[in-house]
């Protein structure tokens, strides 16, 4: 099954902010001319799938070994603390993916043409000259000699 097929927790999130199912959105970002926020966007929902699928497949595991009608004989601390230890990975991985995902969707540009104000003004700088100075004593400089 293709990355694009599985679901995932932020695809409402990415409909509202592209205004398009993420199908949709998977078959614009096989174009040529795809906007970067958007393959980015696409790029950690794919990673973000997956995970969550791992995250599910780990928690299935742990309750299928912690079932009532299962036998005590068959339980063993080393495999549930394995079990604890991926699913503690797969959840770090999904809480880095879900925040990347959340801070880009929050930071991208607005959809459409960018209107940026145009300055129109000139700025004027305005100099004065220093004070007339007076001829330089004859002392002055240690390389010149003055004539009378």
């Amino acid at each position: 099954m293709s990355v694009r097929d599985k679901s995932c927790s932020r695809d409402g999130r990415l409909q509202d902010v592209f205004g398009a199912p993420v199908a949709e959105l998977y078959e614009t970002a096989a174009g040529p001319e795809t906007p970067a926020a958007l393959a980015r966007a696409l790029e950690l929902r794919s990673f973000l799938a997956l995970t969550e699928e791992e995250v599910a497949r780990i928690r299935d595991r742990i309750h299928a070994a912690t079932a009532p009608e299962r036998d005590m004989d068959e339980l063993f601390a080393g495999d549930l603390r394995m079990d604890t230890q991926w699913l503690q990975t797969a959840l770090n991985a999904r809480d880095i993916y879900t925040t990347a995902l959340g801070d880009l969707l929050r930071t991208m540009p607005v959809p459409g043409p960018t209107v940026r104000p145009v300055r129109m003004t000139q700025h004027q700088i305005t100099t004065s000259q220093p004070p007339a100075a007076a001829p330089a004593p004859c002392d002055a400089g240690a390389a010149r000699h003055c004539r009378p």
